[in-house]
């Protein structure tokens, strides 16, 4: 592939397109863009093992086509999500439940003209609490869970984590870091007593997140504008930019604790509290046989939390890893295979979190785990809204809150690798 060539690629594949574009020529785009990240990478191998050193142009070309990558994947994720979301312009199911009939005209009623009083008959009915002027009012249970839907399309760590709805404010579960108190006998021997497992608990609250999208009047008053699918798209990015966030690095006052936030300790002196590290010996991978580092990560985790593990990092961490090499000259990251995949580091899935910190000093800046059994995002049930007109005039404001913890409950299930000081 000519230089010129490659440069068209990268315009075609980096200019701005329509929402009308077919997600199935993206990923196409993609394929080949990867095809040409490996003939460039295997160009600049080749100048380091006879020059030693690598050609500017080579490099800069190489960075190029890496960029591309990453705009048309995420133009890939774009496209399918909004793909799979419903149309503006409200639908009727064909036999409606009457109480959510009631629910949902009493809730439009309130975001298009403030009217409120269909909402607090109903909660009042339902001997609902700390809802009214001041808590706002419940939003009906498909626009929840609208919300929830596009919340685990857009947000990566709880895409790949339990999920567990609660009624209260925080939920409790026992576990014991010892296991089972368990033996082996003879069929007439005594049965000597076994140690009692020490149980403990663990808690997760649910902390309150909120979102203030705004609207004019003029919107709200046109009928053709589905009040649902436009309170979930509006919300849909601060909730997931904020859950995020807290997912990876949350200190768990006020918000839910990132699994980052965890004590760690190296892998060879593992306890139960803590989250394992393997370190790298240095502040980037080695230099011969980086992939290495990888592999001793990998088999960090016991075999029954592999079966089921990712690699969770951001787009600079992979970035780097993207060039890696088998023995046999096979890059050891592969695109996805088709639409709606991942792509996959080693055979295992990469989720790509932009909160995780780079490769850097005393980072950890990759993670690997089965993050179904080793971290649990809570979710209050009840989404809120608010409605404001006085405070942004001409603009209506939407006090948009709900309920969400998250904390390590399985700190055998994830290891994260250590980058050196």
């Amino acid at each position: 592939m000519s230089f010129i060539s490659v440069i068209f690629l990268m315009m075609t594949l980096t200019q701005t397109k329509s929402m009308s574009d077919d997600v199935s020529s993206a990923f196409e785009d993609f394929a080949r863009a990867f095809e040409a990240f490996k003939e460039t990478n295997d160009t600049r191998l080749g100048q380091i093992e006879t020059r030693l050193t690598s050609d500017v142009v080579t490099d800069e070309k190489l960075l190029r086509i890496d960029q591309a990558l990453d705009d048309t994947k995420r133009r890939i994720d774009r496209l399918s999500l909004d793909r799979a979301r419903a149309p503006l312009g409200g639908h009727a199911d064909h036999r409606p439940d009457p109480v959510l009939s009631e629910h949902k005209q009493a809730f439009h009623s309130y975001m298009r003209t403030g009217e409120a009083s269909g909402l607090k008959r109903l909660e009042e009915k339902a001997l609902s609490v700390s809802s009214g002027p001041d808590g706002g009012y419940l939003v009906p249970d498909t626009v929840e869970r609208e919300v929830l839907r596009r919340l685990a399309s857009v947000s990566p760590i709880r895409a790949i984590s339990s999920v567990k709805v609660i009624s209260g404010g925080q939920y409790k579960r026992a576990f014991s870091a010892t296991g089972p108190a368990s033996g082996w006998v003879g069929e007439t021997a005594p049965r000597p007593q076994t140690a009692a497992p020490t149980l403990s608990e663990m808690s997760f609250p649910a902390m309150e997140l909120y979102a203030m999208p705004a609207a004019t009047q003029t919107l709200l008053d046109d009928a053709v504008v589905d009040i649902d699918s436009w309170i979930a798209e509006e919300v849909e990015a601060a909730f997931a930019e904020q859950e995020g966030a807290a997912f990876v690095h949350g200190d768990g006052v006020n918000k839910p604790k990132g699994f980052l936030a965890s004590e760690t300790v190296e892998d060879e002196i593992w306890e139960w509290g803590r989250l394992g590290t393997v370190h790298t010996g240095g502040p980037d991978f080695p230099a011969a046989n980086p992939s290495d580092v990888l592999v001793n990560l990998i088999y960090a985790l016991k075999a029954g939390y592999r079966q089921n593990a990712s690699f969770v990092m951001n787009r600079k961490t992979q970035s780097a890893i993207r060039r890696f090499k088998d023995d046999n000259g096979q890059y050891l990251w592969a695109p996805p295979a088709s639409l709606g995949q991942a792509a996959t580091l080693m055979g295992f899935p990469v989720v790509e979190a932009e909160d995780m910190p780079d490769i850097a000093a005393n980072a950890c800046a990759v993670a690997f785990g089965d993050f179904k059994r080793g971290y649990l995002v809570v979710d209050r049930a009840g989404v809120r809204v608010l409605r404001d007109p006085y405070s942004a005039k001409p603009y209506v404001l939407f006090y948009t809150t709900k309920r969400v913890g998250g904390g390590v409950q399985d700190y055998a299930a994830i290891k994260l690798l250590k980058f050196a000081a």
